[in-house]
């Protein structure tokens, strides 16, 4: 997958405003993002447009509960290649992208080659999963496999909202 790098993009306290809020909640219409960065809706619309064209709003996802489409069991899988041929090495992240179950496929460095984040129903599906998708690739050497038990979102590389951090600062120490 490639991705178009922003060209140096200059932004400014609203754009980030308004990254932040769309982050929270995609689904905000113009006339609400508009209120919540406090700007007027044609000023916040020519905003999220030329963040668009810029290349910094890459797309809108919505997050599903994999658990709630029968699919609650979530797993890293390792590969580790044999070669690091191109044709073969783009062919395979490929393959593993269009795969029913994978979330996210990772090329990494280091001693793995690809990290693949997959949700599955039963440990059985888990196998075949990597038995009949992954190891029959020629170029896969080796594939280690960890369950995940529980997973967080991160905060992202946007600055923290003036709100979060005033309600923090009021929680009671633990």
């Amino acid at each position: 997958m490639s991705r178009r790098v922003p060209q140096d993009p200059q932004l400014d306290g609203t754009d980030l405003k308004i990254l932040a809020a769309l982050s929270r909640d995609g689904r905000l219409t113009n006339a609400a993002l508009a209120a919540q960065v406090g700007v007027a809706e044609s000023t916040c619309a020519y905003r999220v447009r030329a963040l668009r064209a810029s290349g910094v709003i890459t797309a809108i996802h919505a997050h599903i509960d994999t658990a709630a489409l029968g699919r609650p069991l979530h797993a890293i899988i390792r590969v580790r290649l044999g070669g690091h041929n191109r044709d073969p090495v783009r062919t395979l992240f490929d393959r593993l992208v269009e795969t029913p179950g994978v979330l996210a496929v990772f090329h990494v460095s280091g001693d793995d080659d690809f990290l693949v984040h997959a949700a599955v129903a039963t440990p059985q599906d888990l196998r075949d999963l990597i038995l009949e998708r992954i190891t029959v690739h020629p170029g896969v050497r080796q594939t280690q496999t960890q369950l995940v038990f529980e997973a967080r979102t991160g905060v992202g590389v946007l600055p923290p909202s003036p709100a979060l951090e005033a309600r923090k600062a009021t929680r009671p120490a633990r």
